[in-house]
């Protein structure tokens, strides 16, 4: 029983940073139709920014507890500033070209910005603790968890439940229906068109950065963070459906607790269980189990 709980809240920790990284990554194809290479290096920019000032203040004497608003700070300043500066100076100019040149271009962008981070915070690893100490740890079931790793389902399911309001409950995701379905009717209709791909990639931006800022304080960051998770993320969006927050969370949901099934039963298969699954699905349902639906013009 013990090692079945271990499994579940491993997958469920697990899965809540990916559908997290991955909602900013499916938000942004789903309106602008652009496969985010760069994506990973918000991921890895926000847990950088994040470690590195959590730990500048704790040395200064600040209070841990601070920890969390310089989380919350490091997503938003990442998202605005790499976000608003990739879409202007670069993605602006090639919506119209070739899909391919566009991922090419983000995949050069996130060659690019790895090199920098190098340049920026150097090649030794940042450890920033402080915010997991502080909540301490409690027994569930007869295991021990910290308390930090478990408010990142928390999290996880806060950004689940905001994506679902924004989308279905508001004017602005009325406007991002409107986009995705239809862009040259949106535009005929009087949509700013332009100011909703600057705001969506923007909120992808942020999102990503918000998983490498949380996940900071659990892990040693290094250089090389942002490779692994965006390979992760496009499986689960390419699992779940390109565009679908509701398939990234399924499909979050599917890597996570298998990938933790792996690491506890059968650990010389875990990144094979990925890629087995995401084959599995592209076989039978090679758009994801829950693409939205195309429209259809006539």
């Amino acid at each position: 029983m013990e090692t079945f709980l271990t499994i579940v809240l491993d997958g469920l920790q697990f899965s809540s940073y990916l559908f997290i990284v991955s909602a900013g990554l499916t938000i942004i194809f789903g309106v602008m139709k652009i496969l985010n290479v760069a994506h990973g290096s918000f991921y890895a920019w926000g847990a950088y920014t994040a470690a590195f000032f959590i730990g500048k203040f704790s040395d200064m004497g600040t209070p841990d507890a601070f920890g969390f608003l310089i989380i919350l700070a490091a997503a938003i300043a990442v998202g605005l500033l790499l976000g608003y500066a990739i879409e202007q100076l670069i993605l602006k100019h090639m919506y119209h070209r070739d899909e391919v040149l566009i991922v090419l271009a983000t995949f050069g962008l996130f060659l690019v910005l790895e090199d920098i981070i190098l340049i920026a915070f150097g090649t030794d690893p940042y450890f920033a603790f402080q915010p997991m100490a502080l909540l301490g740890s409690v027994e569930l079931g007869g295991i021990v968890r910290d308390v930090y790793g478990l408010t990142l389902i928390g999290v996880a399911t806060m950004v689940a439940v905001g994506c679902w309001w924004l989308l279905n409950k508001t004017k602005w995701g009325t406007l991002l229906k409107a986009v995705i379905y239809d862009r040259e009717m949106g535009i005929s209709m009087g949509i700013n068109v332009p100011l909703v791909y600057t705001m969506t990639f923007i909120g992808g931006a942020i999102l990503g950065g918000l998983g490498g800022a949380y996940i900071a304080p659990t892990i040693s960051v290094a250089p090389g963070l942002g490779t692994e998770v965006i390979v992760l993320s496009f499986a689960v969006v390419v699992v779940g459906g390109m565009g679908s927050i509701a398939g990234a969370a399924i499909g979050s949901l599917i890597i996570g607790l298998l990938r933790a099934l792996a690491v506890h039963e059968l650990p010389q298969v875990e990144l094979f269980v990925v890629f087995a699954v995401m084959a599995i699905v592209l076989v039978f349902r090679p758009e994801g189990l829950f693409a939205p639906a195309k429209p259809r013009k006539i």
